[in-house]
């Protein structure tokens, strides 16, 4: 029962493919391990752990680790995307923006000019 009521969680940790993955259900409780590449995909877990079993849910025990964390994650630009609106994305705040300028300073010298393919590295917040 409650291992259907996380299964959108244990959909998205196969989506992001999250290695050393462990699901056990002890009792009434869902325990759940892995090791996320970012911590972008760590919190991409916790929010679907939180809509699902709400900020503090008691029949649910996960120990997410983060493999790599030398920057936040990476993205790949899209058309019509701009440092504003990828700041927006990740951090909320479209100011935010210099600080992915400055992450990526060896491929853009203006922030103004970016294109569509370039993986850019998103800074930890």
């Amino acid at each position: 029962m409650v291992k259907q009521k996380y299964q959108s969680v244990l959909d998205l940790g196969e989506k992001l493919n999250i290695k050393e993955g462990d699901v056990q259900v002890k009792g009434d409780r869902l325990e759940i391990k892995g090791t996320a590449h970012t911590q972008y995909e760590k919190d991409l877990l916790w929010d679907e752990i939180k809509r699902v079993g709400g900020e503090n849910p008691s029949d649910l025990m996960a120990d997410i680790k983060v493999e790599n964390d030398a920057y936040y994650t990476k993205h790949t630009v899209d058309s019509g995307e701009s440092l504003s609106l990828i700041a927006k994305k990740y951090y909320g705040d479209p100011m935010k923006y210099k600080q992915i300028f400055q992450a990526n300073t060896d491929q853009l010298k203006n922030p103004d000019l970016i294109h569509p393919g370039q993986e850019l590295i998103i800074p930890n917040k």
